[in-house]
């Protein structure tokens, strides 16, 4: 039976992959000084320079989920032309897109009993959330069954690690992730926040280092602990507009291991809104998240 991969903006992945493996993404909301955009709107380029130099210009920028009626729209089209439906989505501990999606799955479910509608919080974000779907979309096309695909990722997203680091704390106190007090005496003493997505699908900071290289290094270190078999994998590397750092991270992990393959791109606006420019994340399989 046919199905098709449906995933959230906040996967961040390349335009390419999505069109290589037919993945359709739901753009998420973002608005800036009050205009509404939209990211990863199919048809549309999202200019993620332009972007991130708005918020260098400290422009007011807010985000919002999307709803269950926009899901119930999407997801109609697809049951219409009797594709199932499987829906991997943005962790549910950043965002309420996910619950969006399982009302909306819900609902549906009444409406189209002959079709089946499955939902994933893979807990994860970004490049993580990327990797989960871009793992799904070869498991679709090795001849997986949507109940294998489903489950692969149920089974495996606790090993999807994410590390990040941002430059400016200006942007995690505006998110409230940080305190104003920590956020000016971490800007004076160039310490840099080290953070990663626990097993919840939390945003938690774990450590700091004391500048920037420094940070970035410590991403890199984390991978070695904990990473399984990375002869084997694509790893992502994102960006809030610093590709150069994001290509220093990838010379680290390419001097230290063989892998397989690398994403390097963009945040994307609505998890860039909280994390601003500078910020550069690291996504791989490993053991465990921690």
């Amino acid at each position: 039976m046919s199905f098709v991969i449906v995933t959230d903006s906040c996967a961040n992945l390349p335009e390419q992959i999505i069109e290589q493996h037919n993945i359709h993404v739901i753009p998420l909301t973002f608005h800036v000084d009050g205009q509404e955009l939209k990211s990863y709107e199919k048809g549309k380029t999202t200019n993620f320079k332009q972007f991130y130099d708005m918020m260098r210009d400290r422009k007011t920028i807010t985000t919002s989920l999307v709803s269950p009626d926009q899901f119930i729209n999407i997801f109609t089209e697809f049951l219409e032309a009797e594709q199932d439906i499987l829906y991997l989505g943005f962790s549910s501990s950043l965002s309420g897109t996910y619950q969006s999606g399982t009302i909306a799955a819900e609902e549906l479910r009444t409406a189209y009993p002959d079709r089946k509608i499955m939902t994933v919080d893979t807990l994860s974000a970004c490049g993580g959330e990327g990797l989960c779907v871009l793992w799904a979309a070869e498991l679709k096309a090795q001849g997986k069954t949507i109940e294998e695909t489903a489950q692969w990722v149920e089974e495996n997203k606790l090993r999807m690690a994410h590390w990040f680091t941002c430059d400016d704390l200006f942007f995690l106190k505006r998110g409230g992730r940080l305190s104003a007090g920590t956020a000016v005496i971490g800007s004076l003493l160039q310490i840099k926040p080290v953070m990663h997505v626990d097993n919840e699908g939390k945003l938690v900071p774990v450590e700091k280092a004391r500048g920037r290289k420094q940070a970035l290094q410590t991403l890199v270190a984390h991978m070695e602990k904990t990473v399984e078999e990375p002869q084997k994998q694509t790893i992502f590397i994102a960006h809030g507009d610093c590709e150069e750092e994001a290509r220093y991270v990838l010379k680290l992990i390419q001097d230290k291991m063989t892998i397989k393959d690398a994403i390097i791109h963009y945040i994307d606006p609505v998890i860039g809104a909280h994390a601003g420019p500078g910020t550069v994340a690291l996504f791989y399989w490993g053991a465990h998240r921690n």
